[in-house]
């Protein structure tokens, strides 16, 4: 163990879990930092950047669209960034017709070519999940049935569901699903939260501010396991990774869904007219359409690039995105936890690393409120205990 005033943590992986860890043991606790990152850049599945040919600023792993209710996480990205006003909608295709998501009036509506008012349109979900009479729900499907019934499931869930997990939704587990929200309104806006927008300048600028710090050593093209055994002393391991993979899968592989993309460049002003179109037909190999020009309206583009979105069950080569979370992959996950917990010099966090999905928000919030854990558990600026 090295003296307190030399105290080092080494953190893996330079995604948002990893880079708000690094930029607090640095800058509040004074603490060297060494961050391993075994891609070529920083920011992990958050990076942005613009696009070569148009200029317009791509999300290289897919959309990102920072929201969020929570002040302290808001205030905190906001010393790296300012954010555009763009809020988000979500629209989807389906047999030749463009429905808005989440499901409210305007879907509804349009689905059965009618007018029904807030509160017939309450009526007429509840009557067809009633219709369902499922009490309890053994599968992905029936949960869905169970909550807005078979016309709206039919329509924007199956197909998709099913294209999107690889899987047929009587063999997916209900708790996949914990609720379907319906509104009855016409806002079409596809969060709640308080605060939302795209960080002008992208997500790579954040991440450039963050970890502007003496204190800390970025180390890109880097993998944790190929020099795991050359670091130098440290005080405390921050493992952003997959947990499996730290164990050397000693009891299996956690199961995983991973995406690919296929960008075009095309010499149209406007593709789709929204930044993300879902595609609910199951013929339509491609989950998304993502269009980035409409991230930024306040900027004006001649041409425009889409990126379509492809679901696939991962090899052990590829980016891992979305946790299956089968039972049998809980019971896995619960023997790595007790493995993780007899090494506490160890902290795991972020999406891979806590076997869990977890979006921007919840990743800066998380790691803000665990780096303040391990401060109270003993970490400590430089001739603390």
């Amino acid at each position: 163990m090295v003296e307190s005033r030399h105290k080092t943590v080494i953190v893996v992986g330079a995604g948002f879990y990893g880079s708000v860890m690094a930029e607090r043991f640095a800058s509040e606790l004074g603490w060297r930092v060494i961050l391993l990152e075994k891609r070529g850049h920083i920011g992990g599945n958050s990076w942005s950047c613009p696009d070569p040919e148009t200029g317009i600023e791509v999300h290289t792993y897919g959309p990102h669209i920072f929201h969020t209710s929570h002040e302290q996480g808001w205030r905190y990205l906001n010393r790296f960034t300012v954010f555009n006003d763009y809020r988000h909608t979500v629209w989807a295709a389906r047999k030749g017709k463009v429905y808005p998501l989440p499901f409210g009036l305007a879907a509804i509506n349009l689905l059965l070519g009618r007018r029904l008012s807030p509160g017939e349109a309450r009526d007429w979900v509840a009557a067809e999940a009633a219709k369902e009479g499922i009490a309890e729900p053994r599968n992905l499907e029936e949960k869905a049935l169970s909550l807005v019934g078979r016309p709206l499931y039919e329509a924007f869930v199956k197909e998709y569901t099913e294209k999107h997990w690889g899987r047929k939704a009587t063999d997916l587990p209900a708790y996949i699903i914990t609720r379907l929200p319906v509104r009855y309104t016409y806002n079409v806006g596809y969060y709640n939260d308080h605060w939302q927008g795209i960080p002008v300048g992208g997500y790579g600028a954040i991440f450039r501010k963050m970890l502007d710090h003496p204190n800390i050593d970025v180390r890109l093209n880097t993998d944790f396991f190929g020099v795991q055994h050359s670091l130098p002393p440290h005080d405390l391991l921050v493992y952003t990774g997959p947990i499996d993979r730290f164990f050397d899968y000693k009891h299996g592989r956690l199961g995983w869904r991973s995406v690919r993309f296929e960008p075009q460049v095309l010499d149209v002003a406007d593709f789709q007219g929204t930044s993300v179109m879902n595609e609910c037909d199951g013929d339509v190999p491609y989950t998304r359409t993502h269009e980035f020009k409409h991230f930024t309206p306040e900027l004006t583009f001649e041409r425009t690039v889409i990126f379509r979105e492809f679901s696939f069950d991962p090899g052990p080569d590829d980016d891992l995105y979305y946790p299956v979370r089968t039972a049998a992959d809980l019971a896995v996950h619960a023997k790595y936890r007790e493995e993780a917990a007899a090494v506490p010099h160890v902290h795991f966090g972020g999406r891979l690393g806590a076997y869990a999905y977890l979006d921007m928000e919840n990743t800066v919030s998380t790691a803000l409120e665990q780096f303040e854990q391990l401060r109270a558990r003993g970490a400590s600026a430089p001739g603390g205990a």
